[in-house]
């Protein structure tokens, strides 16, 4: 989408529209920031954590579990939680990224230990599996596709399907299950969350080395229903396409969520405000003053016993130093060769191989709920014809959806070109005015009524939003070595799954927090 494609089509009024992202213009401009003059004396703390998203608050949360608090925390944006990030409008709560969280299949690990404190187990199956609140399990109707005029119930396009159409799809989830099914000697399964735990059998991870297209090529998934349908989930959660996801990634998109008789065992939960309900929760371990917004942290390198961090505090406009005995750096992983100092020195080859998509999220508030010809307003609404993702209805969990009231459209948009730093300056060259028209064109089509419903929009810019699981990235050897620690600098990113979902996060969190107990002489029992 570059600028020049998004001039106005149309003579509908304009729509108050805003970009409220502020970090991109903070981290570019302050780069360069001034250490703190010589001779400052440097706060003391045990542990530094450079990141306050998911990954970074998920490592304070398990140091506030082994009674460890003497922690500082320091975050580039205005707001913690990354990605998972939520705002707040007249019209109700809404998220700034992600937007839900499959439900889990077992009942262990960080994942299901954090939705037991947010109140979101009730209890578990016969078979020892948990079961969910269902406030928080998403209700029906839970998605709707858009296709010549009309909306049709799922996303994958039944109406018109051709015979052929419907036996590939059949045979694809069919694949699918006995994916998830499958599990090695060692009764890993072929795909799980985190990846970490996932069989490392070159059977399944060979698929790692070619692109999703590929692998359907092979295996005769011509169809291009099914591949649309496909293509959606890689643009959905990796900003890819099928020709630069990775097979593996793809397939564990499907088989990592189901335990392979063909329906997740409790679907998806999500909130108004997205997975800034998950944020929350986490960070409720933080103390008064550990927590310290809008700090650019420009340099870490280790001395004698631990750290030194230098960093720019734009709050105040001037420079910090702290002295660390421990640094977790929760940064994406594109970052640290800038602020660790050996990798100033030395840049590593794996970085290289880290590369990220750009995306942007709009919240458009709205008097009422859009209408449309067929299937119903449902949470998930996605248009057919379009290079968005479509729009989440926030308040679809709220009972006040259903009485016509209020509501904010949460659109996304991914940018999915081969070359992503290119992709990102098409992003960041557009203005308001074009965001505005690119948005309102794009569902002007299914709810043409829309000018008269719309009151405001906001736009939110992601310059690096997710990392891409290309062919070869999960299962090769850089983002193998991009997990071990640097000295006493350990990493915590979900980068280091190669995958940008709540459950890698918290998981690389957590084992980042962990190795640090062991190198304090914790004996805790591990979470993960």
């Amino acid at each position: 989408m570059a600028a020049s494609a998004c001039r106005r089509t149309s003579s509908r009024p304009r729509l108050e529209t805003r970009i409220v992202d502020a970090a991109v213009d903070v981290g570019h401009r302050l780069r360069e920031a001034a250490r703190p003059a010589p001779g400052t004396p440097r706060e003391q703390v045990g542990v530094c954590v450079v990141g306050a998203g998911v990954a970074g608050l998920s490592a304070v949360w398990r140091l506030a579990g082994a009674g460890v608090h003497d922690v500082a925390v320091l975050e580039l944006d205005a707001r913690e939680g990354g990605t998972s990030q939520s705002g707040q409008s007249p019209n109700g709560a809404h998220p700034w990224g992600a937007h839900y969280l499959p439900a889990p299949l077992e009942h262990r690990g960080p994942v299901v230990r954090l939705l037991e404190e947010l109140g979101a187990v009730t209890g578990a199956d016969g078979a020892g599996r948990p079961r969910f609140s269902e406030q928080m399990v998403l209700r029906a109707p839970d998605e709707r596709l858009f296709y010549r005029g009309h909306w049709y119930e799922g996303l994958f396009l039944h109406a018109g399907a051709s015979a052929g159409d419907e036996a590939q799809f059949a045979r694809f989830l069919a694949d699918i299950r006995t994916l998830a099914r499958a599990r090695d000697a060692r009764g890993r399964r072929a795909f799980a969350v985190p990846v970490e735990e996932s069989s490392d059998d070159a059977e399944w991870t060979g698929w790692d080395r070619q692109s999703m297209a590929d692998w359907m090529d092979a295996r005769g998934y011509t169809s291009p229903r099914l591949r649309w349908w496909v293509e959606y989930g890689c643009r959905d959660d990796f900003g890819c396409t099928l020709e630069t996801t990775s097979a593996w990634v793809a397939l564990w998109y499907f088989a990592s969520r189901q335990d392979g008789e063909g329906e997740r065992h409790q679907g998806y939960l999500t909130w108004p405000e997205g997975n800034g309900r998950l944020v929350a929760q986490l960070a409720r371990a933080l103390r008064p003053g550990q927590l310290r917004r809008k700090v650019l942290v420009h340099s870490v390198r280790e001395v004698e016993g631990g750290c030194e961090i230098d960093a720019w505090d734009a709050a105040a406009s001037r420079p910090i130093g702290l002295f660390a005995r421990h640094v977790i750096y929760a940064g994406p992983r594109f970052t640290a060769p800038h602020v660790l100092e050996a990798w100033r020195k030395a840049r590593p080859s794996f970085i290289d191989a880290f590369t990220q998509a750009p995306w942007v999220v709009a919240n458009l508030s709205v008097r009422w709920p859009p209408a449309g010809r067929g299937f119903p307003l449902a949470w998930d609404n996605v248009l057919y014809d379009s290079k968005s993702l479509g729009y989440v209805v926030a308040g679809h969990q709220l009972e006040r959806q259903w009485d016509g009231g209020p509501q904010v459209l949460t659109w996304y948009y991914p940018f999915t070109g081969a070359d992503p730093k290119a992709e990102r300056t098409r992003m960041l060259s557009a203005t308001a005015e074009d965001w505005e028209t690119l948005v309102m064109e794009d569902l002007l089509r299914p709810h043409p009524e829309l000018p008269q419903l719309a009151q405001r929009l906001e736009v939110m810019r992601w310059g690096h939003a997710m990392v891409r699981p290309v062919p070869g990235f999960v299962w090769g050897p850089s983002r193998a070595q991009a997990v071990r620690p640097l000295g006493r600098v350990h990493f915590a990113h979900a980068d280091l799954g190669g995958i940008n979902v709540f459950g890698e996060a918290q998981y690389h969190g957590v084992r980042a927090a962990e190795a640090i107990l062991r190198e304090q002489g914790s004996q805790a029992v591990s979470w993960l």
